[in-house]
């Protein structure tokens, strides 16, 4: 489109990642909407998107039933994604691994342990309740000596290729007929409370029956220009890499008490943390610092962790690293979904906090229902409207990674 075009669209979706293209996928697979989807992407590369930079991984491991249950949804979607998102006879492969989780406790966690892990069985996920000698047994590289107990999830958990569960929605989105367009978003125009049109940077115009926020690490500057407030924060997120002299056999993605991460990579490991609160990096896109590396927070708190967690990981080679996106929702470390206050006809797809990949299928088809049927059909996700923003009403989340 140049500076002089205009357009309209039933839906215009905002930011054409992996949650913007699994909903314009889940819109357009739905035989009830007859309409046209435009996605507005500011970079087709997508090479500084939470999806293409996260540890790309899912788990059931939650300490709310919402969560629990889109993940459930997804580790579905994910091992059938070769008939969900086949084109023309092409399937998309994503070498889903399911190695599960294993949280670990102290004595000072267990109790939260135990009651996560009745919640999640509860609900249907296969998260096992280990004690030490359990542990001990099945893992036998790792030191058990403090812990209280731990919590692995057997099957429906595990990690995948994020790139590529991104490129396979867009490609059968695509194949759909949704229409992808390179643009930034300069203005949302608005007749009284219903949005009626985005404006692009190059002066295109596009004319909207919904509008929908998936636009990440823009989510809040987007929702202002609507005249919303979202308690959204893009930070920043490191993620090492390192490879191991001894073996560390059968790994799963394992969170230490400290709050570190790691989980195998190839013929390696992939690690992480999030920093404490007030020495937590913001993130903006149109910062090149914004994708500096702090390598002394691997070398003094990530590396010893996992040292003293896995014994073996005293000896390590570190590699590439690199910094990405990470949505925080500042109100309870949950998404927000759904129509946004008076204006209802814009949608919120914000605040991820690192789960987005793994939340993306149920996500996506829950916006489709909203706008197709007017309600949610497959999953509820009503506990994470914006009304709860509203109301000032966190929905917390004690598995935060």
């Amino acid at each position: 489109m140049t500076s002089t075009a205009s357009a309209s669209a039933d839906v215009v979706i905002v930011g054409g990642a992996v949650m913007g293209s699994s909903t314009a996928y889940h819109l357009l697979a739905d035989s009830g909407f007859k309409g046209r989807v435009i996605v507005i992407e500011k970079d087709p590369t997508y090479q500084l998107s939470a999806s293409a930079l996260s540890a790309a991984s899912i788990r059931q491991q939650y300490s709310s039933a919402v969560n629990i249950r889109i993940s459930l949804h997804g580790i579905q979607f994910l091992r059938n994604i070769g008939e969900h998102l086949a084109v023309d006879g092409d399937k998309p492969a994503i070498d889903l691994k399911e190695g599960g989780y294993l949280y670990c406790a102290t004595e000072a966690g267990a109790a939260v342990l135990v009651e996560n892990q009745a919640l999640q069985e509860a609900e249907g996920a296969d998260i096992l309740l280990m004690d030490p000698a359990a542990l001990k047994a099945r893992f036998p590289w790792l030191n058990v000596e403090d812990l209280q107990c731990g919590t692995w999830g057997r099957t429906g958990e595990g990690w995948f290729d994020g790139w590529g569960l991104l490129q396979a929605f867009r490609k059968k989105a695509r194949s759909l007929g949704a229409e992808y367009v390179k643009g930034e978003v300069a203005e949302v125009e608005k007749e009284g409370a219903q949005i009626v049109a985005v404006r692009l940077k190059d002066g295109t115009r596009i004319a909207c029956g919904a509008l929908i926020n998936c636009a990440g690490s823009g989510g809040r500057a987007l929702a202002a220009m609507a005249g919303l407030h979202i308690p959204v924060q893009a930070k920043r997120r490191y993620v090492f890499t390192f490879t191991c002299r001894d073996k560390v056999e059968n790994c799963p993605l394992l969170i230490d008490v400290s709050g570190a991460y790691v989980r195998p990579e190839g013929e390696g490991f992939i690690c992480g943390a999030s920093p404490e609160a007030d020495v937590d990096p913001d993130w903006h896109d149109d910062n090149p610092a914004s994708q500096d590396i702090d390598f002394s927070f691997f070398e003094e708190f990530i590396w010893p962790s996992l040292a003293h967690r896995v014994p073996a990981f005293e000896a390590i080679k570190p590699g590439r690293a690199w910094a990405g996106p990470y949505d925080m929702c500042l109100l309870d470390h949950n998404a927000i979904i759904g129509q946004a206050g008076e204006a209802r006809n814009f949608y919120l797809c914000n605040g991820f906090s690192g789960h987005g990949l793994q939340q993306a299928p149920a996500v996506g088809r829950g916006l489709s229902e909203l706008i197709v049927h007017g309600g949610y059909r497959t999953l509820d996700l009503s506990e994470l409207g914006y009304e709860r923003v509203v109301a000032n009403r966190p929905l917390l989340e004690r598995n935060v990674i």
